[in-house]
């Protein structure tokens, strides 16, 4: 399904005088969870917004500090914040968006969150929820909004049962090639990594599109796409195929990028199945993190390893992993270096790190398993 844009603020235009698209200035709320696992949609946005420009990041045990450096990246200039008022502060006037930057697994708000979130209301900011709960079904939530005149946009809200879509073999119909970014875990990077590599093509001449399927991508802008975790089992396979179909026509695209969610060995966030089911990728990159031990939400259940998720996902679905990307957590550079040419050799097939190393290299994997692909960067390159 393409993703429908949240309401512009009042006043604001679409587009500046050159065309280029206005992005809303916004705040990401991530209270003691900023470059943690359950800080990813904050993470993914302080890395990526072609939606908001993020002006800052609340959280109060990292206040003062840098968000790129907190993530491990460079200095991006964007100040993490002790709270909302110390964030109005430091950006001279109220911000047009209050994102809600966490993912807890219950995707729903605590008590002191919905104290936060009623606060950035009265002060005439609309919100961002990413959530499992909708905040426009909420009584106190809606009416402080119509208060104050501000909307709030629930990102993972479905679109009503009766305009859902079922699995209807449509994506035969693609005829380019479909890679999605799976991984062994959930939180893992297979965002970002996705995010990266459609950059990499595109930059290269490979015409890529990206297709998210959680909150964080449609959060940063992705056009196509649906929070799969949020959509009655009965419709995911449909609904992804949907997605992708709609990129495939609305771009004509050389490749089209799939975002993984969970991992399809996970027992809890089994969405990878309808990902694989649904837009029948002809390849999978696959995430993994060496450096993580057991599952992050769940930590008596120990982490798969690359070889056996690999061989899961090429035993459920018709498709062939062609690489292996590195969450680089919890190891040096020279580890990186070493797990690298370990799933090299173990695996033959390319490794890499996306947010480390060249994003050649995911160039070069896609190219090595898609050949047809290769003249497009020579027409680039003239």
């Amino acid at each position: 399904m393409s993703v429908t844009p949240p309401p512009e603020p009042a006043g604001a235009s679409a587009h500046t005088p050159t065309g280029a698209p206005v992005r809303s200035t916004a705040v990401v709320y991530c209270e003691a969870n900023f470059g943690a696992i359950d800080g990813k949609t904050a993470n993914g946005l302080v890395r990526h917004s072609e939606k908001y420009e993020i002006l800052s990041v609340i959280d109060s045990e990292k206040s003062g500090l840098d968000a790129g450096v907190v993530l491990g990246d460079k200095p991006n200039g964007i100040p993490i914040c002790a709270d909302l008022a110390d964030a109005i502060a430091a950006a001279g006037s109220v911000p047009e968006f209050f994102i809600f930057g966490m993912a807890p697994s219950s995707g729903m708000l605590s008590p002191v969150e919905r104290l936060v979130v009623l606060d950035a209301i009265s002060q005439g900011m609309s919100v961002v929820n990413g959530l499992h709960e909708f905040l426009n079904d909420d009584a106190e939530f809606a009416a402080a909004a119509a208060v104050h005149g501000v909307s709030i946009l629930d990102v993972r809200r479905p679109r009503d049962k009766k305009d859902l879509r079922m699995f209807s073999g449509r994506i035969a119909g693609v005829t380019c090639p479909r890679i999605a970014v799976l991984g062994t875990d959930g939180a893992i990077g297979k965002r970002t990594t996705a995010t990266i590599l459609t950059q990499a093509l595109n930059d290269h001449g490979i015409r890529a599109v990206l297709v998210g399927t959680g909150q964080t991508g449609l959060i940063q802008g992705a056009r196509y796409g649906v929070a799969l975790d949020a959509i009655p089992c009965q419709f995911c396979s449909g609904e992804m195929e949907t997605a992708v179909v709609e990129a495939f026509e609305g771009e004509h695209p050389d490749v089209i990028i799939i975002e993984g969610q969970g991992a399809l060995s996970h027992p809890a966030y089994l969405t990878s199945s309808f990902i694989l089911r649904g837009s029948r990728p002809d390849a999978v990159i696959l995430q993994h993190a060496p450096g993580r031990l057991q599952l992050g939400d769940f930590p008596d259940v120990p982490m798969p390893t690359a070889a056996s998720e690999i061989n899961l996902i090429q035993t459920f679905a018709d498709t062939k992993v062609i690489g292996v990307t590195i969450n680089h957590e919890s190891l040096t550079d020279d580890e990186v270096t070493a797990a690298i040419a370990q799933y090299e050799r173990e695996l033959d097939i390319p490794a890499t790190d996306a947010l480390t190393r060249s994003p050649d290299r995911l160039v070069e994997m896609v190219c090595r398993a898609f050949p047809e692909l290769e003249p497009r960067l020579a027409d680039a390159a003239r």
